[in-house]
């Protein structure tokens, strides 16, 4: 288990254990060092030395000055022994403390990585369902304890999860049906009422401003149906190349780009990733469109790039255009959120009705996070932004 430069459960198992193990051993020593110092102070060759001492008092030898610098050697070589028998019996037993204490150590490092070994498996299970799909469960084995239900309580998360998000998926598919239907219908019939030559000219423009209505809730739509989408795990799994991608988001984004004068600039290296096509066409469509619409009215410019790196490959889209405060950058890919720094400058002589939503950046975050990559922007200090979208390369 990686520590990454924090203190993990297996770390702090480890420690409580070891700590827990030095204290016992300091408290055991302290008693056997209490223990013998009392019984060496209260040792059997004191009481010989006092039978001596009355036997030769007896035969008046006691006092001579032979006799008293014996029993003063005597004494104090029983002192030196003492002391050095409690300094070496203390002295080795710290010593070996800290031995075992090290070997507990180690040992109670491999005890508290098995006892979390479940926990591991809990953990590389949810990383693989967060990347991949709900349909994994984890179905730990082993006793009937506090671990196992927790795995318990998170596979039948998951198992409500799953159902909610097929359901969510049910519902985008038929919702992008019912509602898309009613709109189709409605922009034909007015497309054939405006065919009929003799339609006034007040009805005709009537009809002009519906289609461009019908039209505006066919985007909005369109593109809540992909945000929503998008959000879940990817059912497509194909190897295309990010620079084919981008390369027919420029096309498509060239009509609009020179009739508002906006030179589109593009830097594209071949580079493979894997996911939905569609949704990726989707994302680089709109990083594109986005750059057009908001941008200068004059001498304004889009810069397209896509580079791969070591295991990652990135789809850059930068721009002139309007300042933006960095504050508001984070805003941008919330759903309907603008800039606050103004309107699109590309298309101020257009109609309200046919401009966005709100939504593309939304998208597009979406879109990369299901392809397990993110998405950045950066402010321009000249006015525009830079946006850089990192995907995982196909391997």
């Amino acid at each position: 288990m990686r520590l990454q430069g924090r203190s993990t459960i297996r770390l702090r198992l480890t420690v409580l254990y070891a700590g827990a193990f030095f204290l016992a051993g300091a408290v055991l020593i302290a008693l056997m060092y209490f223990y013998l110092q009392q019984s060496l102070a209260n040792r059997p060759g004191s009481a010989a030395q006092g039978v001596v001492k009355q036997f030769l008092g007896e035969r008046g030898l006691r006092n001579t000055p032979v006799v008293d610098s014996l029993f003063k050697a005597i004494g104090a070589q029983a002192e030196q022994e003492r002391r050095d028998t409690l300094h070496g019996m203390l002295t080795w037993s710290l010593v070996s403390l800290g031995a075992v204490g090290v070997a507990a150590g180690g040992f109670g490092w491999l005890l508290a990585g098995r006892a979390l070994q479940p926990l591991h498996q809990i953990t590389a299970t949810a990383r693989r369902v967060a990347e991949r799909n709900l349909h994994e469960r984890i179905a730990l084995d082993g006793p009937h304890d506090e671990i196992k239900d927790l795995a318990d309580t998170f596979d039948a998360m998951l198992e409500r999860l799953d159902r909610a998000f097929d359901g969510q998926r049910r519902f985008v598919a038929n919702a992008s049906h019912e509602l898309r239907t009613p709109l189709a219908i409605n922009r034909t019939l007015v497309e054939v009422a405006l065919d009929d030559p003799a339609v006034p000219d007040s009805t005709r423009r009537l009809g002009a401003t519906l289609l461009e209505v019908n039209q505006r809730h066919e985007r909005l739509i369109d593109g809540l149906l992909v945000l929503a989408s998008s959000e879940h795990r990817l059912d497509e799994h194909t190897r295309v190349d990010l620079a084919d991608i981008a390369q027919r988001a420029v096309l498509t984004a060239g009509g609009e780009a020179h009739r508002v004068g906006i030179d589109i600039r593009s830097n594209l290296a071949t580079t493979h990733v894997t996911g939905d096509p569609n949704l990726l066409e989707r994302l680089a469509q709109n990083l594109v469109d986005n750059a057009v619409r908001y941008n200068i009215a004059a001498r304004g410019w889009v810069s397209v790039t896509v580079t791969g790196h070591t295991g990652s490959a990135q789809l850059t889209v930068e721009n002139t255009g309007p300042l933006v405060a960095p504050f508001e950058v984070d805003g941008l890919f919330e759903p309907f959120r603008r800039s606050a720094s103004g309107n699109r400058m590309t298309d101020a002589g257009q109609a309200a009705s046919t401009r966005g939503a709100g939504l593309g950046l939304s998208i597009v975050r979406s879109v990369a996070t299901a392809h397990g990559g993110n998405v950045r922007a950066v402010t321009r200090p000249d006015g525009g932004l830079a946006v850089t979208v990192t995907l995982p390369i196909s391997q």
